[in-house]
């Protein structure tokens, strides 16, 4: 088992820079995520921890030792690919036992090991079977198995679960996290699905253009963002963002005049604007303290909620209401002002 360490670590391919100076500590037995658009960085983070893209400058460490120089295949790790990555002419027992047999390990070792990441993983009765015989989801257990008989001290999956489709990729979210609580291993995660991110991280970091936004637990993550681009990546819709005016201790909310409480003028201090942020559920709060009707532009019905959309302060937001609330063009939002988060105007960071 092992901590990874990022230190002040930079990537250019000629003059353009993917990675920019990032340090990052992730710890031992640890599942950290990393989360971000397409070209965030996310990808060449993990091949650099791999080996498989050289750094332009900075350390890697991998149970503390630096690693630069050290070869993929002497990192002593394992890294699940998007693709699976498996040999078609070969079955099911021998893509698991491949690398052990690249080792030279021997032939009664290779089969203990191959029958007990079999049963790990539920592929005991499919061993025998090639990989075209297989669904997506059990093709995808093959590449954790034969990621599993290695033994390495850090397991890398880039985006594994992507050419699942939904249904299989929420059991694939769970049997990912249920191998890691067995394991205990040092798990690398790279997704760009949001949802995976919150539900299976221990502790998400968040990357926008090759820069970490945001390094901490899911629940802080998406409550407390560092600033608007975390609010706004994070959560399905994204976090409401409106621009407000202060004065005389009040702010300017859908042409509604609200009173802010002391510790909230102080977040703001002497600002004349700010950005109001608010998760769309936070818009029919149980217990408001002001309530406002809006003109609804469009409405989609997710089961037991719906989406409303409308516009506040001339910028379009939404909330997230109990589908058997009725309504015809406008609707009545229920809010309680403490469920604002405030945000700078210039800098996009949360006060």
């Amino acid at each position: 088992m092992a901590n990874v360490t990022l230190k002040n670590v930079v990537k250019k391919y000629d003059t353009k820079t993917i990675i920019n100076n990032i340090s990052l500590d992730i710890k031992d037995k640890e599942f950290l995520v990393l989360v971000g658009s397409s070209g965030c960085g996310k990808s060449t983070i993990l091949r650099m921890i791999a080996g498989l893209e050289d750094i332009t400058s900075g350390e890697i460490y991998i149970d503390d030792k630096c690693v630069n120089n050290v070869h993929p295949k002497d990192r002593d790790i394992a890294f699940v690919f998007q693709s699976y990555a498996l040999y078609p002419h070969m079955t099911v027992y021998e893509n698991i036992a491949f690398p052990l047999k690249m080792r030279g390990l021997k032939k009664s070792e290779i089969d203990q090991k191959v029958k007990e990441a079999a049963e790990i993983l539920n592929l005991t009765e499919y061993l025998n079977r090639k990989p075209k015989q297989l669904s997506g989801g059990q093709r995808q257990r093959v590449a954790l198995g034969r990621a599993i008989v290695r033994s390495p001290k850090v397991f890398l999956m880039d985006e594994p679960l992507s050419n699942l489709d939904a249904k299989l990729r929420v059991q694939m979210r769970s049997e990912i996290k249920k191998l890691h609580e067995k394991l205990q291993t040092t798990f690398i995660y790279v997704t760009h699905d949001q949802t995976e991110a919150l539900t299976m991280g221990d502790r998400i970091v968040v990357l926008d253009k090759g820069v970490i936004q945001q390094v901490d637990e899911p629940e802080k993550i998406y409550y407390q963002p560092a600033n608007t681009f975390v609010g706004g990546f994070l959560g399905a819709p994204s976090m409401n963002f409106v621009d407000c005016d202060i004065f005389d201790k009040k702010i300017k909310f859908n042409e509604t005049e609200i009173e802010l409480s002391q510790e909230q003028l102080g977040l703001i201090g002497d600002r004349k604007k700010v950005i109001v942020g608010i998760r769309p559920e936070k818009m029919d709060s149980l217990n408001p303290n002001f309530e406002f009707s809006v003109k609804v532009d469009i409405s989609e019905m997710l089961g037991s909620e719906k989406i409303v959309y409308f516009d506040i302060n001339n910028l379009k937001c939404s909330a997230k209401i109990d589908a058997q609330k009725g309504f015809n063009d406008t609707i009545t939002l229920k809010i309680n002002t403490n469920d604002f988060l405030f945000f700078d105007i210039e800098k996009k960071e949360r006060l």
